[in-house]
């Protein structure tokens, strides 16, 4: 509680550093960046990295053979992305799970020790943080320092200027602390003159939020008293996503509408069930994969819909633009982040994917990270289109992007290893049954991304709807588990079946059947 209360202290503190920093002026910050991509990694990773043996990518680096001499080589004759593949190959590298400290880091017979803070940049300074604390899960730190937060304008200056939205009202549709996406949207709005004008939030409702939302409207005070445009959360009614469609209708269509992909095709099949105009609506959505049935839906009421992809783990990853009608694509941002991929077994799964490896450039970047893969994958190529970000030098792309080892359902990450403990250990513990009689089946639905719980008919379970309780209650113990689990309760996106866990065509059975393997499955 006393951490937690120190959290939020020191966000009121970098709320007024964040607000007092001056905004940039987007294209020339970014293409001095774009030029000095090489030149500031280097000098970055001398001095956070090879300055510091504590450093796990240190020891990695060490053990590949691998000086500062021969990266510096390497870089300056194939580039960032092949020296990183070939570094890869070598061992320098990092899974999710040991991002996450949930799992040891062992290269060439060697025992690699590292915490939760051994990634974060010493280089960058900043009272905002980007996790709170207050679970018994390990949350990932990270100091956003006022340099990122105004870089990060930066790049949505440009996104707003590839689309053309000034003159849009903007509705979000965002969760409040301790989830920091709502604030951060809102303050950044304001601070580029595209305010925010409506933030609606599903969950969070009752009791059991109260001491969040009140710390919210406390930030939100705060942010008004020095200067900011930042509407009240509208707090969604269970289950009803009505509210915000009448207001893109009401507007006219004249709206610029940002949430989850899940929470977009909500609305939209709600102004489809009550006959509501929206056409003209411009959908900016991410946190999980943008399906063709998905869009559909959206297209169908006469609104347009654009993928975005940002990972809490490496920062904005990229933005489609106007000519990405199709697909889940979007243009990489180079000069932030060094992308390549891999072909590897998806774990949960007998599918081979195309695995996203990303490496840190900002100097400023809240963590300094090496080939680290966030469980996403995706195909990269050139980009051929003619738009704001490919003028800007970002002409590569990743298309087909979806997440294989954690759940992302409705804009939540919740990791594949905590819910494989909660299939396998808690619900067996709490139900009776072994590890098998449980699975968590994320799901493509009509109008959302749905979560079924499959429990073998064997344990003979008088009140089925009881797992689902205790699934959403033992789910806030873990690091992300609170607010996915008050968006599922409101989007009543949990249902439980007595039905046997679903096999793949091998034959195996895992506890997590996660969406992108949904094909592979057999009865």
């Amino acid at each position: 509680m006393l951490a937690e209360a120190a959290y939020y202290l020191r966000m009121t503190a970098g709320l007024v550093q964040r607000m007092r920093s001056p905004v940039l002026d987007p294209e020339p910050a970014i293409r001095d960046q774009m030029a000095n991509r090489e030149s500031r990694f280097l000098e970055t990773v001398r001095r956070v990295i090879y300055g510091n043996p504590a450093n796990p990518f240190h020891e990695m680096l060490r053990l590949a053979g691998c000086a500062y001499e021969d990266l510096e080589a390497g870089v300056g004759k194939d580039g960032i992305e092949s020296t990183m593949a070939k570094l890869h190959q070598a061992g320098v590298w990092l899974a999710h799970d040991e991002l996450k400290c949930k799992k040891l880091i062992h290269r060439s017979g060697r025992h690699i020790p590292c915490d939760v803070e051994s990634f974060l940049n010493p280089l960058v300074h900043g009272y905002w943080r980007g996790s709170s604390s207050g679970s018994r899960g390990k949350p990932l730190p990270g100091r956003q320092s006022p340099q990122a937060q105004a870089y990060r304008e930066c790049h949505m200056q440009m996104v707003h200027r590839e689309f053309g939205t000034r003159g849009r009202q903007v509705a979000i549709v965002r969760q409040i602390l301790p989830v920091l996406n709502g604030i951060n949207t809102s303050i950044r709005g304001s601070r580029m003159g595209l305010p925010i004008h409506r933030w609606y939030v599903p969950g969070f409702g009752g009791a059991r939020a109260l001491h969040y939302r009140s710390v919210t409207q406390v930030l939100i005070r705060e942010a008004r008293l020095l200067g900011a445009h930042v509407p009240s959360p509208e707090y969604l009614p269970e289950n009803d996503f009505l509210p915000v469609a009448r207001w893109i209708a009401e507007n006219r269509g004249n709206v610029l509408f940002a949430g989850s992909v899940s929470m977009a095709v909500r609305v939209a099949g709600a102004a489809l069930e009550k006959g509501l105009d929206i056409g003209g609506a411009l959908f900016w959505v991410g946190g999980e994969a943008l399906t063709d049935p998905k869009r559909a839906v959206i297209e169908q009421t006469g609104a347009s819909v654009f993928p975005r992809y940002n990972s809490t783990d490496v920062g904005a990853v990229g933005y489609s633009c106007r000519q990405m009608k199709t697909g889940n694509c979007v243009h990489l941002f180079e000069e932030a982040l060094a992308v390549h991929s891999y072909r590897r077994q998806a774990p949960y799964s007998d599918v081979e994917v195309n695995s996203l490896l990303f490496t840190t450039l900002l100097p400023f970047a809240s963590r300094v990270l090496l080939n680290v893969e966030i469980d996403d994958a995706g195909l990269i190529e050139p980009a051929s289109c003619d738009c704001v970000f490919s003028r800007l030098g970002f002409r590569r792309q990743v298309r087909n992007i979806f997440s294989y080892g954690k759940l992302t359902g409705q804009g939540t990450t919740l990791l594949g290893g905590d819910m494989l403990r909660l299939m396998e250990e808690t619900l067996p513990a709490r139900f009776g049954g072994r590890p098998g009689d449980f699975q968590l089946v994320e799901k493509e639905g009509a109008r959302q991304t749905g979560i079924t719980l499959r429990v073998s008919p064997r344990l003979r379970l008088s009140h089925p709807e009881d797992v689902r309780e205790v699934f959403l209650k033992e789910l806030t113990h873990f690091v992300g588990g609170t607010p996915s689990a008050a968006i599922w309760r409101h989007s009543q996106a949990v249902e439980v079946v007595m039905e046997e866990p679903l096999a793949t065509r091998t034959g195996k059975v895992h506890a997590l059947h996660l969406l992108f393997g949904e094909s592979e499955a057999v009865r």
